[in-house]
């Protein structure tokens, strides 16, 4: 088995200035200009975690490499990527379309650098030259929609990573488990009327974007059935999540029967993140992994592609990173450090409406087609 591993210096470069939690800043009200959420930092700082504890010696490297405007299209509209070029080219750079998602010149360049590494590691695992795969990449992708980016979000990094499986290795059906503490609204977007994709999300309830990610969200058409939406309460740790998942989300995968299985690896669902009160662990992390693995060791020959989406702690995302990695290249190298404190934590143990809301979900699993 070998793991691939992308990561790309450029990424740390992504500028998105400076911001106060979800607005930029304000004298008049008082709002002190601050490093957004979503900056190098993490994702640096996980890239040299992996280095220094030794475990990028056990990796197969990726090199990334610039999309082309053709396989943009696969996704996005010539609208959205003309306008990210434009905003791109300006001398302050832009936004990606809400307005919390700002970005400084050469913004189109770096996200299109990493998701050509993304189209790459899927060229990998399709032609069998790694098993698995991590792409840690910057910008995220999983909130962008077709026509409009927002929530840190230029392009569908994973989605168009399904899209290059589909039309270049002829993948029939491709799941995509979606772990980051918000709702993976553009994911769902995509493949909604795909009956060829399914999209699981699991995530806060209602905290970003705070009118997505209901169970009722099951698809339509063709495609209902195959969005798969378990939003949990806050506070929902380790024991919540691995209910989760023997309950729900590997039953799911087990009936669709994947080729292979994207894993939108969001590191904000941790004890310590600043944009999500879902109390998860390194150990945890490490849990989920070695439960999809098992998955798709069964259904999909062991082929994961995870890609990176948030994870705003630059303390504790690295560890959360290197416990995913050590899982999937079966290279265990460093222990958490925080971890007798933090999967001690009381919350961690299921209670009575954490069960009845996953009980909820697992029902969902039966309309899968």
């Amino acid at each position: 088995m070998k793991t691939g591993y992308m990561y790309h210096e450029i990424f740390g470069w992504h500028d998105t200035g400076t911001f106060v939690g979800e607005t930029s800043a304000d004298p008049e009200k008082g709002l002190q200009p601050y490093l957004n959420y979503e900056h190098s930092d993490t994702k640096r700082r996980i890239h040299e975690l992996i280095v220094v504890s030794g475990l990028i010696k056990h990796l197969e490297r990726i090199e990334p490499r610039h999309a082309t405007e053709k396989e943009l299209l696969r996704v996005h509209t010539q609208r959205h990527i003309d306008f990210i070029k434009t905003q791109s080219d300006s001398r302050l750079g832009g936004d990606a379309g809400d307005l919390t998602t700002p970005f400084g010149k050469g913004g189109y360049e770096i996200a299109t650098f990493g998701i050509g590494g993304v189209l790459n590691m899927v060229d990998a695992i399709c032609t069998n030259k790694i098993t698995n795969g991590y792409a840690l990449i910057r910008p995220p992708g999983h909130h962008a929609l077709a026509d409009f980016g927002m929530g840190y979000c230029l392009f569908a990094n994973g989605s168009l990573g399904v899209k290059h499986a589909q039309e270049i290795h002829g993948l029939k059906k491709i799941a995509v488990v979606d772990w980051d503490v918000h709702h993976g609204n553009g994911t769902q977007a995509v493949f909604y009327n795909d009956p060829s994709v399914l999209a699981i999300s699991i995530h806060q309830d209602r905290l970003y974007p705070l009118d997505s990610g209901l169970r009722t969200e099951q698809g339509e058409g063709k495609g209902f059935g195959t969005s798969l939406n378990i939003p949990l309460p806050a506070g929902v740790g380790n024991d919540g999540y691995e209910k989760v998942f023997d309950s729900v989300v590997i039953p799911a995968l087990h009936k669709f029967k994947p080729e292979l299985i994207f894993v939108a690896s969001g590191f904000d669902s941790c004890v310590y993140d600043p944009l999500g009160r879902m109390l998860l662990t390194a150990n945890g992390y490490a849990k989920l992994t070695k439960k999809l693995m098992t998955a798709a060791d069964e259904l999909c020959g062991g082929k994961i592609l995870m890609t990176h989406e948030g994870g705003y702690n630059p303390i504790y995302s690295p560890f959360c990173g290197q416990a995913v990695l050590q899982e999937m290249c079966g290279k265990y190298l460093l222990d958490d450090p925080f971890a007798a404190s933090v999967d001690s934590y009381p919350g961690h143990k299921l209670t009575v409406d954490e069960e009845k809301e996953i009980s909820e979900a697992a029902k969902l699993v039966l309309d899968i087609p």
